[in-house]
């Protein structure tokens, strides 16, 4: 059965922040609770934020959004929502801060601890109503902004995926503009979040052929304007299209991911590495091309016509080339991974959410494998 539903409404355009108070009077939010992070006040895009709203808007922030959101976080998010009064969230940042939005709107209506809610514990099927949410992207890589799912580290230092209808946000405002000054890193490690998000979802066994179609698009959009938005900031039309890429990146996996986010998931969860999402699904993604290989039946020929390349092309060499053309890491070594950290990674990846999706869902064994070919020579 194919369950299809794409809710979310989205504005993007450069200047589409100006929308704000129109999405809060519709959605009914006088008082509504800004979750970002110190990097976003530092830049000045939180002042961009705070200029647009209307005069009888009262908000209150809390930027204390880690790189990894953790439920310690949440929870302080949450007591501040509550001291408050607040009746609605802006979730302003990447996709850490839009994570902890939807998080911490969860756990205002709902008790216990967070791991209750998580969709390996059936959490989706019990999420009940919860504070509306305006998100407002700054970077284009998750697609938080269109999903109703949530990644957070639990107190006992397992990431988590929370996902439900109820926690997507109510409308996503996605103005280009703020992604201008992203450092170069950053844009290419979260362009690559949204590659892996168009390519897993696509692979994965489940039926959504309106979602499967947006994957391919939006893959087609990073490969042709990632490393234009890379190498100038300022590139309006790489800008637009790479939001636009992330967003349908987050559609796409309706279809659900795969063992790439699996491996990331439990390298994230170690608050010692502080390696970013983006760039662990990077590195990740052409040893997991080469797992799949065999499981996906002619799904790489489509993979192909969408990324530009010849029939036969290496998928796996290809993008170990682009990675190193945008400058991130050849392999997880590099970002701090040892050997020695292999088997609690695997057992992580075992009871992580994304792995009954992947073509073929791998054995922790596998899983050993795949770190060791992963972290290289």
């Amino acid at each position: 059965m194919a369950t299809i539903t794409y809710p979310t409404l989205m504005e993007i355009d450069f200047g589409a922040i100006k929308v704000l108070g129109d999405a809060l009077k519709r959605n009914g939010i006088k008082r509504p609770l800004i979750c970002t992070d110190k990097g976003i006040v530092a830049t000045g895009i939180f002042d961009k934020i705070r200029g647009v709203l209307p005069n009888d808007v009262q908000p209150t922030t809390f930027d204390g959004t880690p790189g990894n959101p953790t439920e310690a976080a949440v929870r302080e998010a949450v007591a501040l929502y509550r001291e408050n009064d607040c009746d609605g969230i802006i979730a302003l940042g990447g996709g850490s801060s839009i994570d902890l939005g939807k998080a911490t709107a969860l756990l205002v209506n709902h008790d216990g601890p967070i791991d209750d809610w998580s969709a390996v514990n059936g959490g989706g099927q019990r999420i009940g109503p919860s504070p509306p949410i305006i998100a407002i992207p700054t970077t284009a890589g998750t697609g938080s902004e269109v999903g109703g799912g949530s990644v957070i580290v639990t107190e006992d230092g397992r990431k988590i995926v929370i996902v439900s209808p109820e926690l997507k946000p109510k409308m996503a405002i996605c103005d280009p503009e703020l992604t201008f000054d992203l450092p170069r890193h950053l844009t290419a490690a979260t362009g690559m979040d949204a590659m892996a998000h168009c390519i897993e979802a696509y692979l994965t066994p489940v039926i959504n052929p309106p979602a499967a179609a947006i994957g391919l698009d939006g893959l087609e959009r990073v490969v042709k304007y990632l490393r234009r938005a890379v190498d100038d900031g300022h590139d309006k039309e790489a800008r637009w299209n790479m939001m636009m890429a992330a967003s349908e990146g987050a559609m796409a996996f309706a279809k659900g991911l795969g063992s790439v986010h699996s491996m990331s998931h439990a390298i994230g969860a170690d608050p010692a590495l502080r390696a970013h999402h983006g760039t662990l699904n990077a590195v990740i993604l052409p040893p997991m091309l080469r797992f799949n290989a065999d499981h996906v039946g002619n799904k790489y020929t489509k993979l192909r016509q969408a990324m530009g390349l010849k029939p036969g092309a290496d998928l796996s060499d290809w993008i170990t080339e682009f990675n190193a053309s945008l400058d991130l890491p050849a392999n997880l070594g590099q970002m701090g991974v040892t050997t020695a950290m292999i088997p609690s990674l695997a057992a992580h990846c075992m009871t992580d959410a994304c792995h009954a999706t992947n073509p073929k869902p791998p054995t922790q064994d596998e899983y050993e494998r795949l770190f060791e070919e992963g972290i290289g020579g």
